[in-house]
């Protein structure tokens, strides 16, 4: 018996010895010796309880313990007292979300650990061929193939620079440490952000960018990640799409949602490349150009679906069945069920 309940015991009894002292004077024996056998009931009952309750917390104190140190898995399954039981019942959903977190970190573990081989092997590819071509420059005697090497060692530095910044954006996404703000964004000015970067590179492939963006379309979110998301989507039509093609890019909005829409006449999806389009590092047999890291559509869907959008790919449907060229949808929904 510990020192807290030893005093309980003692007040309780000290209050059964004032009772039967004062039903002594005041109603006789008889009743002095009725309460002081309550009184011993009570106390009798008090403590049985009160030690079939420690009892209770030091098993549960124990099998905490075992989960701590051990892993063991924790079941409350015995406990039938009334507090005690709300307590175990507390308990055994922490060690339950305890246990699905431990299989979530595990999980990213395992996916961080394949992510980082990943990048290790896109950054050192870049980087292996600059490395390559610096003897070659040295060695250029010609002042016209020295600058032609130069410019395409810089397009690879260049390549490996944008690889770098898009990682640390999704490592940020992931983390849940990018800031994004919640306003109402104009979407014909958000696509103007998002295609200016890209207009030199469209009119040097000869490919035609139409818009089709109502003056009044817009939803709430952030103006500066979505219009990097459209970027990212823009450029991958354009590194698909055939020279001399052209590159669509609608809005249209009603209650529910504002859905933006890219779509070019190049060659479509694969049904192969389909499903693994939006996944990080991944560039599908359907890859026209050798160029790409695979992680644009990665960030792209990141940045959407970290405002609460969704962004989804599919083909145009065309002539026997054959697609007419690839379909973006982003969306971003004015109500939250």
């Amino acid at each position: 018996m510990n020192d807290s309940l030893a005093r309980h015991v003692i007040v309780l009894a000290l209050l059964c010895i004032a009772v039967t002292v004062a039903a002594y004077f005041g109603a006789g024996t008889d009743a002095a010796l009725c309460c002081a056998a309550l009184a011993l009931v009570a106390i009798t009952f008090f403590l049985v309880i009160s030690l079939r309750r420690r009892a209770e917390m030091r098993r549960l104190t124990a099998e905490i313990d075992e989960v701590l140190n051990l892993g063991r898995r924790l079941s409350f399954s015995d406990c039938r007292e009334g507090d005690v039981a709300v307590l175990a019942n507390e308990l055994e959903k922490m060690v339950a979300r305890l246990a699905r977190l431990t299989n979530q970190l595990e999980s990213e573990k395992g996916a961080l650990a394949d992510s980082l081989a990943d990048i290790s092997h896109q950054i050192r590819t870049p980087l292996t061929a600059a490395e390559l071509m610096l003897p070659a420059i040295e060695r250029a005697e010609d002042v016209e193939q020295r600058k032609q090497l130069v410019r395409e060692l810089e397009h690879l530095l260049g390549r490996v620079s944008w690889l770098v910044a898009t990682l640390l954006k999704m490592a940020k996404v992931d983390a849940g440490a990018l800031h994004m703000e919640s306003r109402p964004v104009s979407v014909a000015a958000m696509v103007t952000r998002a295609c200016a970067p890209l207009e030199v590179p469209l009119d040097l492939r000869g490919i035609t960018l139409v818009r089709n963006i109502p003056a009044d379309v817009s939803f709430t979110g952030d103006e500066t990640w979505c219009a990097e998301a459209l970027e990212n989507i823009v450029k991958n039509s354009m590194e698909h799409c055939e020279a001399s093609g052209t590159i669509t890019i609608r809005a249209e909005e009603d209650a529910l949602a504002c859905r933006i829409f890219v779509s070019d006449d190049g060659p479509g999806i694969s049904d192969e490349d389909l499903p693994h389009l939006f996944e990080r590092f991944y560039r599908g047999a359907g890859s026209k150009h050798g160029e790409g890291f695979g992680v644009g559509l990665a960030l792209a869907r990141a940045l959407v679906t970290g405002q609460g959008g969704s962004l989804r790919a599919a083909n145009l449907p065309g002539e026997d069945g054959a697609p007419a060229g690839a379909l973006f949808e982003m969306a971003f929904p004015k109500l939250c069920v």
